[in-house]
């Protein structure tokens, strides 16, 4: 079992073949048993500036008060989600998309990160509460591919926005995945960004957590996806550069990026 967290910023053009989705869809078709959720940050970017709305960012989440998290809904489950249906189906992959919320999958509750020790309100931004992957067995077991959006609900059936490195975290953790794949823009964690002889091949996850306090705010939520996800069972989690098949290649084959083990 594998899951593969899509960044955005790796997101073909609608309408032109890419040799990422190929790559995926052909592991789909040989082995089965993989599950993708996506990103798409810079999408949503893109139809924030659009409607004149401010895209902020608070320890590494995005600020979503309800005008923003109308366009996170509906970039997210909308745009994104059915171009890489769309791209899946004509690589000849029998894909289902969904949203994090559907069949039960993720329950979320709203978030509210420490920032200078003290709570901070972010608006509907989701916090994980519980992972009921039943409705990805069913799906796997027909044969289907699932594709997710990461749009959760809440108990109440509040929409909330959820980091997708955190969304696909979770879901690898309850699906006790052998490998989660996290394709985003930069080559995988290093000690001293950007500096390229900083990057670490390879560390462990008690390592890794001792490290979470000098990273960035972009990398924290996949460093603590990561982390997660290695506690609740997953054999190894990998961050790579998706933006480039080989990237993704390399991974499929146990190399490159940066690897965190138990």
């Amino acid at each position: 079992m594998i899951v593969i967290k899509y960044g955005g910023h790796a997101l073909p053009t609608p309408g032109t073949k890419d040799p990422v989705i190929a790559l995926i869809a052909e592991v789909v078709r040989d082995q089965g048993d993989v599950v993708l959720v996506h990103g798409g940050g810079p999408q949503i970017n893109e139809e924030l500036a659009i409607h004149g709305i401010a895209g902020d960012f608070i320890a590494g989440y995005r600020k979503t008060p309800p005008e923003v998290f109308a366009v996170v809904q509906k970039v997210l489950s909308g745009d994104v989600l059915r171009t890489l249906v769309n791209q899946f189906v004509s690589e000849g992959v029998n894909t289902v998309g969904l949203s994090a919320g559907d069949g039960g999958l993720i329950r979320a509750v709203r978030m509210q990160p420490i920032v200078d020790g003290a709570p901070v309100d972010i608006g509907l931004v989701g916090q994980v509460s519980s992972v009921d992957p039943s409705v990805l067995h069913t799906l796997l077991a027909a044969n289907f591919f699932p594709v997710i959006s990461p749009v959760a609900v809440s108990g109440t059936g509040e929409g909330l926005n959820l980091n997708a490195d955190i969304a696909a975290g979770a879901i690898a953790g309850a699906l006790a995945a052998d490998e989660i794949i996290f394709m985003t823009d930069v080559p995988g964690i290093f000690r001293d960004f950007p500096n390229p002889d900083s990057l670490i091949s390879s560390i462990q996850s008690a390592e890794l957590a001792q490290l979470l306090p000098i990273f960035a705010e972009g990398m924290i939520p996949k460093v603590e996806a990561a982390l997660s996800a290695i506690a609740a069972g997953v054999k190894r989690a990998r961050i790579i550069d998706g933006r480039d098949v080989v990237n993704l290649e390399s991974a499929l084959r146990g190399e490159g990026g940066t690897v965190i083990l138990p």
